[in-house]
């Protein structure tokens, strides 16, 4: 299905909202909202700063905390339409750590220089909170309102568990999201270059799920100098070592199969993913830097990243534990736990520390056909693509409300900008022209919805 041009309405967007989204990325960026994990972080300042200015656009946001400091922001924009389902437009306020000393400016100065916004937080993702700020208030001057209500939703603990977050409000405030069937949110929706002339537009229509684990391994304690075949260090390196050598198979989502047929229809493959002879490995080459939209979502994963034993280089501890970041396909969470059974083997426990469900949307009916033409309505030379999430969002919490979530931030980002390295990374910053894009395409894209 495409959406057609006549059901867009007329732009609301002004050179006011154009401003104000480079003017609140900035200030945003300046509050710092670093979340170290563990509770370690305040949000506040930065819900105010949204809050205040929702409140000048004639909305009543409501300021939310499990945690005194943790607030989250929900205000409810009404529809014209009072038949059809909310839309939920949701941001979190949290940003990763940042060491300054490995940065050209200063993390959190929120800098604007040669036409680019620096800071933590231009990329993931006071850029999306700032755009949506921008698009609301353009709609308030013009006397505008959207076809269906739309809740927006800023959320803290995001880059965390979410737990004083979209999952507190999930859980503990669904009323507020009475209505809503839908989301938008981060991750989807930017430039990839392919180095062939073709901008592409990967929109998120799937996640992973998160599957944070624990490995312990218990033996027997001693002294260092001894013989041990009860040794809690090696049992659990033993089991490490398995599961960092682990080729995991090749399993394709229709997400991810549908974003493989897009991709090398594009250069002028003809692929079946469901063909009993289908050759990923080979199609993959083909694709060139786009085969990057699909390379982690093809299979399950589990990659170690802790490792915690010992007090004393003489003592051989009674206990050892691991952590490790595991990732499920949709469709692929029985698999994964049987695979962690295999190869953590007997002397190794193994829990969730978090997770999280994976996700899937549907690519083939209006919703991702608005999310196209608005896109692909202000940069006529890209093409849109679905695409399946590596990792994950607040969607996942949002998801417990029946809400189907797509990664839709979007940016038109000037070649050789690497935007992915830009996640989590150093000297992480967003072009002002690709806010500017983002604001208008938000406007149609949520009006048309």
């Amino acid at each position: 299905m495409r959406a057609t041009d006549s059901d867009a309405p007329a732009p609301a967007v002004d050179r006011v909202a154009l401003d104000e989204a480079v003017e609140f990325t900035s200030g945003l960026i300046r509050i710092d909202t670093s979340n170290r994990g563990g509770g370690h972080c305040r949000e506040r300042p930065a819900a105010e700063y949204v809050a205040e200015r929702l409140a000048d656009a004639g909305t009543e946001p409501v300021l939310l905390e499990r945690t005194p400091g943790r607030t989250n922001v929900v205000a409810r924009i009404p529809g014209t339409d009072p038949t059809a389902d909310a839309l939920l437009v949701h941001g979190h306020l949290d940003v990763v750590p940042a060491e300054a000393a490995d940065w050209s400016v200063d993390p959190f100065s929120g800098e604007v220089r040669d036409g680019v916004v620096w800071g933590r937080g231009a990329v993931d993702m006071k850029n999306m909170d700032a755009m949506v700020l921008a698009v609301v208030r353009a709609w308030a001057r013009a006397g505008v309102r959207p076809r269906r209500d739309i809740v927006i939703a800023y959320t803290a603990d995001e880059e965390d568990s979410a737990v004083d977050g979209s999952g507190f409000l999930a859980d503990h405030h669904p009323e507020l999201f009475e209505g809503c069937t839908e989301g938008l949110s981060e991750s989807g929706a930017f430039t990839v270059h392919t180095g062939r002339g073709r901008a592409l537009y990967p929109i998120a229509a799937g996640e992973r799920g998160t599957a944070w684990l624990k490995l312990t391994a218990h033996g027997t304690t001693g002294h260092g100098s001894k013989p041990n075949r009860a040794n809690a260090v090696t049992r659990l390196a033993a089991a490490v070592a398995r599961l960092g050598a682990h080729e995991w198979p090749v399993r394709l989502t229709g997400t991810v199969s549908a974003c493989i047929s897009e991709l090398a229809a594009i250069q002028g493959l003809s692929v079946d993913p469901e063909a009993r002879d289908f050759d990923l490995d080979s199609v993959l080459g083909k694709l060139g830097p786009a085969a990057a939209l699909v390379e982690a979502t093809v299979r399950n994963s589990a990659n170690p990243t802790m490792l915690e034993a010992g007090y004393k280089l003489n003592v051989i501890p009674g206990q050892a534990v691991a952590y490790v970041d595991g990732r499920m396909l949709p469709g692929g969470e029985a698999e994964f736990a049987a695979t962690l059974d295999a190869l953590t083997g007997p002397d190794v426990e193994w829990e969730y520390h978090h997770r999280e469900v994976p996700l899937e949307a549907p690519v083939d009916g209006r919703t991702f056909a608005v999310l196209r033409e608005s896109v692909e309505r202000f940069d006529p030379d890209g093409r849109v693509v679905p695409f399946c999430m590596a990792g994950g969002t607040d969607a996942k919490q949002f998801s417990r409300l029946g809400i189907t979530g797509y990664g839709f931030s979007p940016l038109k980002l000037p070649p050789g900008f690497d935007y992915w390295s830009l996640f989590h990374g150093v000297d992480e910053r967003v072009p002002v022209e690709a806010l500017h894009f983002g604001v208008r395409v938000l406007d149609r894209a949520l009006r048309t919805l």
